[in-house]
């Protein structure tokens, strides 16, 4: 049974030149509730990029035109990227690839192949733990990084409640146990205060609630 609202929507990248492998994970990914765009190379990764800033980013390393590490090296000199997880994918399984790849920049490194698993679980981990990151970095108060929201945007009480809760890293579920409530009624909060903002997704939300000081 797919999973959609555990996953609160959360934006990835895929990257990778191998059409089979973008397929199959790009379905399996959308199956288990995640919005999945992708990239055949660092080049067009980039230019999405400039369109939309995704929750994660899942990559290749060795690839035409601009490879992982080139790709991962853009983002990481980018105010407006650096922060995103990136999860590299690669054949290349040695130690020192390893090493090289998290060094690069890279937050975790997976081997292919993998099970999908393994794949969604370390998703699922990266993300928590860049919304506990958002959570406590003041990074969002800086010029650079500052969401634009029109000032005549205006939220109910329970919204406040909510933004908050969500720039804390809690997931709907976690917020609709805490404020009593049920987890649809939580997603329609969040899915009105994507509409008011203009927002793209819970992140952006997040870092607009800690700029406000809702949070």
């Amino acid at each position: 049974m797919k999973d959609h609202a555990s996953k609160d929507h959360s934006r990835l990248l895929l990257v990778d030149d191998d059409p089979n492998l973008i397929l199959l994970v790009k379905d399996y990914l959308e199956f288990q509730g995640y919005e999945v765009a992708t990239a055949e190379n660092g080049r067009e990764a980039l230019e999405i990029l400039e369109q939309k800033v995704p929750d994660m980013i899942i990559c290749d390393i060795m690839m035409p035109e601009m490879d992982g590490y080139a790709l991962i090296e853009k983002i990481r000199q980018d105010s407006r990227l650096s922060w995103i997880p990136v999860m590299f994918l690669s054949a290349k399984g040695q130690s020192q690839d390893r090493v090289k790849g998290l060094n690069t920049g890279a937050d975790v490194y997976l081997v292919k192949p993998f099970e999908p698993e393994e794949l969604v679980a370390q998703v699922e981990s990266s993300l928590r733990q860049a919304r506990r990151l958002m959570g406590l970095n003041n990074r969002p108060s800086d010029d650079n990084l500052r969401i634009q929201v029109s000032p005549q945007v205006e939220l109910t009480p329970t919204e406040r409640k909510v933004v908050q809760l969500v720039s804390q890293g809690l997931a709907n579920r976690e917020i609709a146990e805490q404020l009593k409530v049920s987890q649809r009624t939580i997603e329609s909060h969040v899915s009105n205060m994507l509409n008011k903002t203009g927002l793209h997704n819970r992140t952006e939300l997040a870092r607009w609630a800690i700029q406000c000081h809702f949070a």
